[in-house]
């Protein structure tokens, strides 16, 4: 494990563990759908409008509703259970905002990459991004109404995921399903890091 995730858990005085875990992907997939859902505390978000200056940047033609973008990122914050709190981070989907992903990535334990697959190709940066710097992280196909159903393996073999990568199909619009993306990546991440650890010290 890098020096670089060493702050990735905290603990305060009453013991309680805080993880920080981002929430990634393409531009328009969910993410700040998916953070407001599962936040016990109202939701910081950093949105602006869209406007006909940035069309030329941002292709919103598969997500034309869409009227925000996130600038810089989401915060909220869920307990999984008692004792164990994670701080998420959404970061912004547009390459013009990625410079922000080496601060919010500092400290993290892992990440959940949203996925939808009307535009797989717009998470292969994220993908790319937490595998070069080892991030533990999990692939949430966001299940977006009209879209073709895709099964978890066809998803893996679509993106060229590392083996036992997980991915699993979500609603970011729902509490309950949001949760159990999270649970999986902490539980990932958790196996990750303890094979690292055992790995540099056998």
């Amino acid at each position: 494990m890098g020096s670089e995730h060493s702050d990735a858990t905290a603990t305060g005085t009453s013991g309680a563990l805080a993880l920080k875990i981002l929430v990634a992907g393409g531009f328009g997939v969910g993410k700040t759908t998916l953070v407001g859902a599962v936040s016990e505390i109202r939701p910081l978000r950093t949105e602006e409008q869209l406007s006909e200056l940035g069309q030329s940047v941002d292709d919103t033609a598969a997500v034309e509703r869409k009227t925000t973008t996130t600038v810089a990122m989401d915060f909220g914050r869920i307990t999984i259970r008692s004792g164990l709190s994670l701080y998420l981070f959404g970061t912004p989907g547009q390459d013009r905002f990625w410079f922000l992903w080496d601060e919010l990535s500092q400290g993290a334990l892992g990440a959940v990459v949203l996925a939808d697959t009307r535009r797989l190709e717009d998470c292969f940066p994220a993908v790319d991004y937490f595998e070069h710097r080892r991030i533990p992280f999990v692939v949430a196909v966001n299940c977006f109404a009209g879209a073709r159903a895709y099964g978890a393996h066809e998803v893996a073999r679509a993106l060229d995921i590392d083996r036992g990568t997980p991915v699993v199909l979500c609603d970011a619009r729902d509490k309950d399903s949001g949760k159990e993306v999270l649970i999986r990546l902490v539980e990932y991440a958790g196996r990750m890091h303890t094979a690292r650890l055992l790995d540099s010290v056998g």
